[in-house]
């Protein structure tokens, strides 16, 4: 998309090429970088919504022209011609389990194995991935104290990381899902408390996910 004669895109893309060519680039500015091209990308990506290219309805396209609908033009449902979608198996599961046949149940004789009858379930496995970094602490002689540097950005005893925050401006920027309803996911599913705050009736959120 381009604005204001600027192509969006090309211009992230060219962000993107110097990061990954930029090696002294500290993982906390890289990580704030990130986060604000996510931004730049759901922002832009929303000035191009239509009811024709997103779930927006007509009613919120500008300029819309009303259009008559003859009754019973359409059989409510998939038209004719529509393509479904459906689930379709993949090649590298990430997990496998075998399941063997009880030859308790079968007849006396002999068998060969003949090969497997495969199904698939996909589904989500939702997990908290708690880091915990140990700076080694070293003592002279003279009891003087030698620690070693914690990594860029991580500042504090207990602090989110960069995916709590990508996942939390994804859902409230670009889902606008509300931000007690996101607060009650990252509780529920995952255990994490993420307040919000409401500051000259503008909500920030979330108040303290720092890098």
């Amino acid at each position: 998309m381009t604005v204001d004669h600027i192509n969006v895109e090309a211009s992230i893309k060219q962000v993107k090429d110097l990061m990954a060519a930029e090696s002294n680039l500290s993982p906390a500015l890289k990580a704030s970088i990130e986060v604000l091209l996510l931004l730049i990308s759901i922002l832009v990506s929303r000035l191009g919504l239509n009811s024709k290219n997103s779930s927006k309805p007509p009613s919120t396209d500008p300029n819309r022209i009303k259009k008559s609908r003859k009754t019973g033009e359409h059989k409510p449902g998939g038209q004719p011609g529509h393509k479904g979608k459906t689930l379709q198996k993949v090649e590298d599961p990430d997990e496998i389990k075998i399941i063997p046949v009880d030859r308790n149940t079968l007849p006396q004789g002999q068998y060969r194995e003949a090969g497997y009858e495969t199904r698939q379930v996909i589904d989500v496995d939702i997990t908290t991935v708690v880091t915990e970094w140990r700076a080694e602490i070293l003592e002279d002689s003279q009891g003087k104290r030698y620690v070693a540097p914690f990594p860029e950005g991580v500042t504090r005893p207990v602090q989110y990381g960069i995916g709590v925050k990508v996942n939390a401006v994804y859902m409230s920027q670009y889902q606008l899902i509300p931000y007690n309803r996101i607060e009650d996911h990252f509780q529920d599913q995952m255990r994490i408390p993420v307040p919000h705050q409401e500051t000259n009736h503008l909500k920030v959120y979330p108040k303290n996910l720092r890098l």
